[in-house]
């Protein structure tokens, strides 16, 4: 334990806060708990590149937080009712209009693809929240929620649906704070006629929505039966799981408005005050500039991604290289898709994993020549200030590939290592690699095997070539070069000996 908080203590976490629109240090309400709620995916198609990367984003957050010691209580939500079409407060259900398209009931298309999604997290090596609460199971604390805004006076009734009355919550407090729009404008111009509309401003969003005779699915309330605005399900999940206040609310910038900020508002209506401490936005997946997503109809699946089969790609990428791909830019930057930036992941991914491999077989000195040694010295700090600064995961990959550098140059005999630094360099890099990247070798227990028997095998056929070479059979000691190198072997004879590694 003690070890632990000198982490945590050691390691100053800024992160940037969407709400002030700067960064700041990370400092838990209750250290050492932290309570971090993320939006997960409403559940009517398959998860695609777009889900990818919030789920990542925050598997990385998850990871790191734990690392330095925090006691993570991480919420990821499933939508599986409320979520209208085109994020509105008009028209079809998204799972309502997949079930009835597919002819089965909404409960089968909401596990069917929440089913899709865990599989896919999966093989992405997305650790599971510890707590994934469903809109459906929570229905009665959404209503709950309703009835608080309704008492104090920030909704209204409207033949059986709830609306959040913007005008009243703007003039008391400041609607757009986390998006920074001015709704003045918005409101005054989006009135319309009393009685022509059901919402008595267009920017009124929805609490509870009255279902109208064909909507399947349907709880009853005081105000209707019917079922509860998409905005609601966050704020009363996070509240029943993580508190009045906690400390992380994380998803796509996509849903700063209007998803996050009708969350502020909820949250300050029903409770006096907001419940989240730090706002944190991953940016966008593009493909030609255009944001990727199912409405669009522009979406990869992450399947057609480990499987080839979209007329988009060139090949199969395999899930780490997905992984790796997200990875290589900041969560707050944009990442466009294209085969080329997949395929120089899937370079990288594997530069990376041999670079780790490779250092079983790196040659031990009495010392480190003084390059190395600084370089391993500075190593472990230079990829902690690269997470502590806002997850910056390009920098620690950056700095990973310098160390791969390194380890060619010790196996190259370049460069001399001792025992202490080689298990310092072996330690940092399956920390930052695998425990807090969460890349993984996808290379199975089978392959392990074929590998060290090549390894055997090459070792056997190279000290060959060193008999011929003393021989001086020159014609037989090229023949054995040149073979290994068109099977994709690079051999290297230096003055401390042979050298090899597989390039394919």
């Amino acid at each position: 334990m003690h070890i632990i908080i000198v982490i945590f203590m050691e390691q100053r976490l800024v992160i940037y806060n969407t709400l002030s629109r700067k960064k700041e240090r990370f400092k838990p309400l209750h250290a050492p708990n932290v309570g971090m709620y993320v939006c997960g995916p409403t559940v009517y198609g398959d998860p695609h590149l777009g889900h990818a990367r919030p789920a990542i984003t925050f598997d990385i957050l998850f990871r790191y937080l734990k690392h330095l010691g925090y006691k993570v209580r991480y919420v990821r939500n499933i939508t599986d009712v409320g979520h209208l079409e085109h994020d509105a407060d008009e028209g079809d259900d998204k799972i309502e209009k997949k079930a009835r398209l597919e002819q089965l009931e909404p409960m089968e298309i909401a596990q069917h693809y929440a089913n899709s999604y865990h599989d896919a997290m999966r093989a992405l090596n997305v650790l599971p929240p510890s707590i994934e609460p469903r809109a459906t199971g929570h229905i009665i604390e959404q209503e709950e929620l309703v009835n608080e805004i309704l008492k104090n006076g920030y909704a209204y009734e409207s033949n059986g649906s709830i609306y959040f009355d913007i005008e009243k919550y703007n003039k008391e407090h400041r609607y757009g704070i986390l998006s920074g729009r001015n709704l003045d404008d918005v409101i005054n111009n989006s009135r319309v006629l009393e009685g022509v509309e059901e919402k008595h401003n267009q920017a009124d969003f929805a609490l509870w929505k009255k279902a109208q005779p064909e909507h399947i699915m349907r709880w009853p309330s005081p105000w209707s039966d019917g079922f509860p605005g998409w905005h609601c399900e966050c704020t009363a999940m996070g509240r029943k799981y993580l508190g009045h206040h906690f400390d992380i609310h994380g998803g796509g910038m996509d849903l700063i408005f209007p998803h996050h900020e009708c969350e502020i508002a909820q949250a300050v209506a029903s409770q006096g005050d907001q419940m989240v401490h730090y706002w944190m936005h991953n940016n966008m997946i593009t493909i030609n500039g255009q944001k990727m997503g199912k409405s669009l109809g522009n979406f990869i699946t992450l399947e057609q991604f480990f499987k080839g089969t979209h007329e988009s790609l060139s090949q199969a990428y395999s899930p780490m290289t997905i992984r790796f791909f997200i990875l290589s830019a900041h969560y707050r930057g944009t990442v466009d898709f294209s085969n080329e930036a997949l395929i120089a992941s899937a370079k990288g991914l594997d530069r990376l994993m041999t670079g780790i491999a490779d250092i079983a077989r790196v040659p031990v000195s009495g010392e480190s020549d003084e390059a190395t040694k600084q370089f391993v010295g500075e190593l472990r700090q230079k990829c902690y200030d690269a997470m502590n600064d806002d997850l910056q995961t390009p920098t620690v990959i950056s700095n990973l590939f310098e160390a791969c550098h390194v380890i060619n140059s010790l196996l190259d005999h370049k460069a001399h290592i001792s025992a202490a630094d080689l298990a310092e360099l072996a330690n940092t890099m399956h920390l930052f690699t695998v425990d807090l990247l969460g890349l993984k070798s996808e290379k199975g227990a089978n392959n392990d095997a074929r590998e060290a028997a090549y390894g055997k095998v090459v070792d056997m056929v190279l000290a060959l070539r060193a008999k011929a070479k003393q021989n001086k059979d020159w014609t037989t000691s090229d023949q054995i070069r040149d073979a290994l190198a068109e099977a994709g072997f690079e051999v290297k004879d230096t003055k401390d000996g042979v050298t090899w590694k597989l390039n394919k």
